[in-house]
């Protein structure tokens, strides 16, 4: 009798637990995602987007939610499988709150037909469900997830910044004035932005005193830079031309043109790698 009341009791608390994990990435979906649904750009990007690059798109998304479950998802993952889950968990929470959100809002009705609110809501998904993801770290805290997080290796510390990178450019490159910015900025001005773009980026990892912050590889500065910083701001440009890419800002543009937008795009997108470990 007391093993079964005490096996009750740990079900329960289990359940409670994973109720509240929940609530918290429903509060999470809908803070890190609400300044994108109160964009009109990313209302009419569910309209155009193509069908291809927006089942790619959805596609990878899951993948990163899937990842970031893992690290600081809103319930423990101790498997690979629930990791998974934990992904496919948040990316539907993230479909569910921006759809909730854009009827109250008005923006969702009837008239727009199935495509184009399937389309509407699929784009808000994807950073909603990062919100889903990080919010136990951020509203909960997770000594579990942070100390994984800690004991990650190489890859796994690129893959959080590269995540990083996509939800804080992900917020800006839907909008004019993004390319609005490209167009009155020189060449000159381009090559200084990135090296802002970097040093920012460096400070923000290695310098600052953050929270989780890295520690300097054991090569010294120069190998530091080079392997983390350098590499984070790599990633960052080929996420910026993808998402660029995504939403059809490239179809019309010049190659150097898109260069000049991934740098633009890339300057908020280093922020975001910088900041990764504290946001997700």
């Amino acid at each position: 009798m007391a093993e079964a009341a005490a096996e009750n009791a740990a079900r329960r608390s289990d359940d409670r637990g994973y109720a509240i994990g929940l609530a918290r990435a429903f509060a999470g979906a809908l803070i890190f995602a609400f300044p994108l649904i109160m964009t009109m750009e990313m209302w009419w990007i569910g309209f155009y987007v193509e069908p291809v690059r927006l089942l790619i798109f959805l596609l990878l998304g899951l993948g990163l939610q899937t990842g970031l479950a893992y690290y600081s998802g809103f319930s423990p993952s101790r498997a690979v499988t629930d990791a998974l889950i934990g992904g496919v968990t948040a990316f539907a929470i993230g479909c569910l709150g921006s759809a909730a959100v854009l009827w109250l809002l008005g923006v969702l009705d009837t008239a727009q037909g199935w495509r184009g609110a399937v389309g509407m809501v699929a784009i808000q998904a994807v950073p909603a469900g990062i919100g889903a993801v990080a919010a136990r770290q951020q509203l909960g805290g997770s000594r579990e997830g942070q100390a994984r997080e800690d004991r990650a290796g190489y890859p796994a510390q690129l893959f959080l910044m590269a995540a990083g990178a996509v939800f804080l450019a992900f917020n800006v490159a839907p909008t004019e004035e993004m390319i609005l910015i490209t167009f009155r900025m020189g060449p000159w001005l381009i090559l200084l932005l990135m090296a802002a773009s970097v040093l920012l980026l460096h400070a923000l990892v290695y310098t600052v005193g953050f929270a989780g912050q890295e520690q300097p590889a054991d090569g010294g500065f120069w190998t530091t830079f080079c392997t983390y910083t350098l590499a984070g701001y790599g990633l960052t440009l080929l996420i910026s031309a993808y998402v660029l890419w995504t939403f059809g800002r490239a179809d019309d543009a010049s190659l150097p043109m898109v260069a000049m937008m991934a740098v633009v795009l890339g300057f908020p997108g280093a922020l975001g790698a910088g900041l990764a470990r504290l946001v997700v």
